[in-house]
């Protein structure tokens, strides 16, 4: 480019480096998604649809962005993991948090013409993202982090749940289902659900229970299945490598307790 007596102008820019060798999550938020709900008429407590596109859409966002080793998200929001060594925008904070609100927000608009052919969007009623980073030092903190996200997808859950099935099965307005659950703890809620809904809570689908959590995950690839093939087979890599290979897979599972982390020491390794 060349230069010019404006430049200086440049000079009032600011960057924020995250810092270099920590643990770096990003999540995604959907904006204003309470009002965009209630426009496209998702189902309550849980749109079936409308999970699958955010989790395609996760999905998509783990191809695009390879130093994403684990996403977890529920509702309206996704928390992506980064690999430690992350160097992705040279970890520059407002780099990495524009771009990643906005390819997801472009993935989810394009899977939800995918999934919901029959609700076409509206350009007033566009869904869109933000985004945030933040920065962790340790093993302990990234764990902290994902397991108080799935304890917020169950509390959130079990209210969503306890809430509609008041107004639709128990034929209360939505003031009156409010003020039904003032004040209850989560063992009153599954009470209510169970001698009043009929309604046993451990029955509800995983995914709206614990979320959904995708993983990049390290698995051995027979040697067999390049031999049947040997006109594609890359020699080099196979010698370089060995037989192992990424895919990215999905779970509705705990991820507060060790048995999932233990599993797998390469997310935080």
């Amino acid at each position: 480019m060349a230069n010019s007596r404006y430049e200086y102008v440049k000079l009032f820019e600011r960057e924020n480096i995250l810092l270099p060798e920590t643990h770096l999550v990003i999540r995604v938020d959907g904006r204003g998604f309470h009002k965009f709900s209630d426009y496209y008429d998702f189902e309550k407590p849980n749109d079936e649809k409308a999970l699958k596109v955010i989790n395609m859409s996760a999905r998509q966002m783990m191809v695009a962005f390879p130093d994403i080793t684990l996403a977890y998200g529920d509702s309206d929001e996704y928390s992506f993991l980064l690999k430690k060594d992350c160097e992705l925008f040279e970890r520059r904070e407002f780099k990495l948090i524009t771009t990643f609100a906005a390819t997801f927000t472009s993935y989810y608009q394009y899977f939800w013409t995918v999934v919901n052919p029959d609700k076409p969007l509206n350009v007033e009623r566009l869904p869109s993202f933000d985004a945030r980073a933040v920065v962790y030092p340790n093993n302990g903190n990234v764990r902290d982090y994902f397991s108080w996200r799935q304890v917020d997808c169950h509390i959130n859950n079990l209210y969503n749940t306890t809430f509609w099935n008041l107004v639709s099965k128990g034929g209360l307005t939505t003031q009156e289902a409010e003020n039904r659950l003032m004040g209850t703890l989560s063992a009153d809620k599954n009470e209510i659900l169970f001698t009043e809904l009929g309604i046993n809570y451990n029955n509800e689908p995983e995914m709206y229970k614990k979320g959904t959590t995708l993983v990049r995950e390290i698995i051995d690839f027979p040697l067999n299945k390049y031999l049947e093939a040997p006109s594609k087979v890359n020699l080099e890599r196979i010698l370089k490598r060995g037989c192992k290979k990424k895919v990215i897979k999905e779970y509705n599972v705990d991820i507060i307790k060790d048995k999932f982390w233990d599993e797998r020491p390469y997310l935080l390794n």
